[in-house]
């Protein structure tokens, strides 16, 4: 088992589509990136606490690779927008992977270059944080398959 962790907005879209992966065992919604002293989801909306919204994803990388989850990172949110995702605004809503290994944050760096250089996004700069794992702190309960337990449609946009 490994773990990548991703920030694209608010962690329910992204908790959903890394849920839909093959090789996914667990995606947990949680905070991370801030001041540790301060990780209620009332703390982190404030946006004082320096953290982001993200998704903690267990996975199997002989069924699905990090590069695999990085296609899936970057097709489901707009990694141009600073400190934004549709009409969640502020910094917990931040464009962020955080790397567990070497590893991945050669493989994060290479990825974002080639989608920059792809031209997909215009002359638009991609502006998603590359950062170091720090501490993770689960969600509360009640945002753990918050769609799923309410039976809504994601509310992420795929690009």
């Amino acid at each position: 088992m490994a773990k990548a962790t991703f920030g694209a907005g608010c962690f329910w879209g992204v908790e959903y589509f890394f849920r839909e992966v093959q090789g996914v065992n667990d995606a947990i919604c949680g905070y991370m990136g801030g001041d540790d002293s301060a990780i209620t989801y009332q703390e982190v909306k404030s946006g004082i606490t320096g953290h982001a919204e993200v998704v903690e994803v267990d996975y199997d990388p002989e069924l699905v690779s990090y590069e695999q989850l990085l296609n899936v990172f970057w097709t489901n949110h707009n990694p141009t927008t600073l400190n934004r995702q549709g009409e969640d605004e502020g910094s917990q809503y931040r464009s962020a992977i955080f790397y567990h290994s070497c590893e991945q944050q050669q493989s994060a760096i290479q990825s974002k270059s080639a989608l920059q250089s792809s031209g997909k996004w215009g002359d638009k700069r991609i502006v998603t944080e590359i950062a170091a794992a720090t501490k993770f702190n689960k969600a509360e309960e009640y945002h753990q398959s918050y769609l799923q337990k309410n039976n809504l449609p994601s509310c992420h946009i795929s690009f």
